[in-house]
């Protein structure tokens, strides 16, 4: 896909800076999205910056993630004029269908959900998260795509951890290409903005600091 935006370019290292991370559910290294939303001007570049990635390629439908996906989408959908969906964790809404149960980089979780009519047969779907690590959650969200018959043009993140993409298996980590592959979905590509190379901001804690995230 041809775009201006490269993953950790100018725009992605002056947004960097707002991106601090936290010691927090048990992670060393958990980026906090709240820095930007906190500064409109940041928060409206990012926007632009998908808009414009995804204007010409013909989308349809943009599909948000519980919950982040829900700050996210939304602004970049309106700027596109396109239609914006929830998935959402089971039990949230009426005339739903749901994925499989699948694992994350914080452990097992249910499948996400989307209503029945969201997506009709050959729509093109853009899926939208703050950040993908292991892509459990991503690979959710493209099973609920193609089982109403859509297609995933893009999973679009503003934070991509590279170090799950390909690991070696002596890092014992998690290989994302080879589960998406494994599910059938390999044909998707996966586009973040930034990477943990230029994640270098680290929050400034408060005396007594206590990681109080829910255990993994």
């Amino acid at each position: 896909m041809a775009t201006k935006y490269e993953q950790d370019g100018e725009e992605a290292r002056e947004i960097a800076q707002f991106l601090p991370y936290f010691p927090f559910k048990g992670i060393d290294r958990f980026y906090d999205i709240g820095g930007f939303l906190s500064r409109p001007e940041v928060f409206q570049r990012i926007v632009d910056i998908f808009a414009d990635r995804y204007r010409e390629i013909g989308i349809d439908v943009i599909a948000g993630l519980d919950a982040r996906g829900f700050i996210l989408g939304p602004p970049i959908a309106l700027a596109l004029k396109k239609p914006f969906i929830m998935m959402r964790k089971k039990g949230k809404m009426p005339n739903s269908v749901s994925s499989d149960d699948y694992k994350c980089e914080y452990g097992s979780r249910q499948g996400l959900t989307v209503q029945r009519d969201a997506v009709k047969e050959g729509n093109r779907v853009l899926i939208i998260d703050d950040l993908v690590a292991t892509g459990g959650t991503l690979s959710s969200a493209i099973s609920l795509v193609k089982m109403l018959g859509g297609v995933v043009v893009e999973c679009a993140c503003v934070v991509e951890l590279k170090l799950f993409i390909n690991p070696s298996e002596e890092s014992k980590l998690p290989n994302r290409t080879k589960m998406l592959k494994d599910l059938g979905h390999g044909e998707v590509p996966i586009w973040g903005l930034i990477s943990e190379d230029i994640l270098t901001e680290k929050a400034e804690l408060p005396e007594g600091y206590v990681d109080d995230g829910e255990e993994h």
